[in-house]
């Protein structure tokens, strides 16, 4: 049904229908193609009602974060083996996010550049779980659309005094004192 109350074949598929149709919404999120939405339902399936939580979507799907520690365990432990072809569709939605002006976008740069264990495979997997985690919520409420929270959304959750406590305590480790007086706006 459209907006206006209209039916028919071809109602609730425009831009303004009340509930988009479940491929529709999925291909709203940035790197996921019509094809690669249909494929992730096929995985998946339309009742999320299987999984009660979004983790655990993803830990069925295989993408669950290991634990990588130091002390008794040995390795980096034991993981499911999960569902390989929606694992595989996830990381392909998250390879295609990378390149994009968007949430997710720079979500996959800022795991890429880490010092020391970044990189583009690892970066497009944790990417991919994150669309995982935003297919689950889609699927779980029909009427809901996908929002994208902006590129600068790092930028705009980051305490400036918190930052600027620690700048002052590394600058008085090194021996140096230092006074902030905010600049005055141009």
């Amino acid at each position: 049904m459209d907006a206006g109350g209209a039916t028919g074949p071809q109602a609730g598929h425009g831009p303004g229908a009340a509930v988009l149709p479940a491929v529709a919404r999925l291909a709203e999120i940035p790197g996921v193609s019509e094809d690669l939405a249909i494929g992730l339902i096929a995985e998946t399936g339309l009742d999320m009602s299987r999984f009660p939580t979004p983790g655990h979507l993803v830990s069925w799907a295989g993408m669950t974060p290991l634990a990588n520690q130091s002390g008794p365990r040995k390795g980096r432990g034991k993981k499911g083996h999960g569902n390989s072809y929606a694992r595989r569709l996830a990381t392909a939605a998250g390879a295609g996010a990378a390149n994009t002006d968007t949430f997710l976008g720079e979500r996959h740069r800022r795991i890429r550049q880490r010092p020391g264990g970044g990189g583009w495979k690892k970066a497009s997997c944790a990417t991919g779980r994150s669309v995982l985690v935003i297919a689950w919520h889609l699927l779980a409420d029909p009427a809901a659309r996908f929002t994208d929270l902006g590129p600068d959304h790092y930028a705009r959750h980051t305490d400036r005094n918190r930052k600027a406590r620690s700048h002052l305590r590394q600058l008085h480790a090194l021996g140096y004192d230092v006074t902030l007086t905010p600049r005055q706006a141009a």
